[in-house]
C-alpha cells in the first residue's frame, strides 16, 4: 500500500486530451546542458523541501506579471501534479497590469479550459483536469495577499525583475530562471507562434524539473 503524504499526490490525473498531447510534445523537446544547470538550482530547492517534509511554495516573478510568470505559474502547477507532487504555485510582479490576452489565448490553444471573472485586471480560472481545482491567475505584485507571505522560492523569470529587485521580502531562496519575452512579437505575423513557443519551453522545463524529484 502506498501511503499518501502532503507532498505525494496519489491519483491518476485525467488531463484534457489536447493538453495531454502538448505535454507529450513538451517532454520531447531537448534541453541544453547549460539550461539544465540553471534548472538544477530549482530541482535542488524542491528536493530539499521534499526531504524535509516541508510545504513547497513557488512564486514565479516577472516585472508585469502578464506573460512569462503566468505561463510559469500554470505550467509549474501542472508539471508538479503530473509527477504526483503537491506544490503551491504563485506568480507576481513589481507592478500590476493584467494577464495578457495573447498569453491567455496561447494557454487556450494548449487545451486548458478557462473562465474569466471581472474586467481590467480579471481573474482567470484555468482548468487542466475535471478532477482538480482550477489554477487562479491574475496580475499582482509578488507580495499580494493571494501569495505565500514567507517560506517561498522567488523564481525570477525575467531579467528586468531579476536585476531591479535585489531583495524579495519573505523569500527563503531566489532562483533566476529567465525566459525571453514573447511581447517582442506582439502584433506581428509571428505572434501566436512565439507565444506558443515560449509556453512550450516553460512547459518542457517545468516537466523536466519535477521529473527529477525523488519522492
Amino acid at each position: 500500500m502506498v501511503l499518501r503524504t502532503w507532498y505525494m499526490v496519489q491519483f491518476t490525473m485525467n488531463l484534457y486530451p489536447i493538453l495531454q498531447s502538448h505535454i507529450e510534445q513538451a517532454q520531447a523537446l531537448p534541453i541544453s546542458e547549460e539550461r539544465k544547470a540553471v534548472l538544477q538550482v530549482l530541482i535542488d530547492y524542491i528536493q530539499k523541501k521534499i526531504d524535509q517534509h516541508q510545504e513547497i511554495n513557488l512564486n514565479y516573478i516577472c516585472t508585469h506579471n502578464s506573460r512569462r510568470s503566468q505561463f510559469s505559474q500554470i505550467w509549474g502547477k501542472v508539471a508538479a501534479a503530473y509527477h504526483g507532487i503537491d506544490i503551491n504555485s504563485f506568480s507576481g510582479g513589481v507592478e500590476v497590469t493584467a494577464f495578457n490576452e495573447r498569453a491567455v489565448a496561447s494557454i487556450k490553444r494548449f487545451g486548458f479550459k478557462i473562465s474569466k471573472e471581472g474586467e481590467g485586471n480579471p481573474k482567470y480560472f484555468v482548468l487542466y483536469s475535471e478532477d482538480e481545482d482550477p489554477i487562479v491567475t491574475f496580475s499582482k505584485v509578488y507580495d499580494d495577499a493571494a501569495n505565500a507571505p514567507k517560506g517561498f522560492a522567488a523564481i525570477m523569470t525575467c531579467s528586468h525583475a531579476d536585476e531591479n529587485c535585489p531583495y524579495i521580502p519573505g523569500a527563503e531562496a531566489r532562483i533566476p530562471v529567465r525566459y525571453e519575452d514573447p511581447k517582442a512579437f506582439d502584433d506581428t505575423l509571428d505572434e501566436e507562434k512565439k507565444y506558443d513557443e515560449r509556453s512550450l519551453q516553460i512547459a518542457s522545463e517545468m516537466l523536466f524539473v519535477f521529473s527529477k524529484i525523488k519522492k
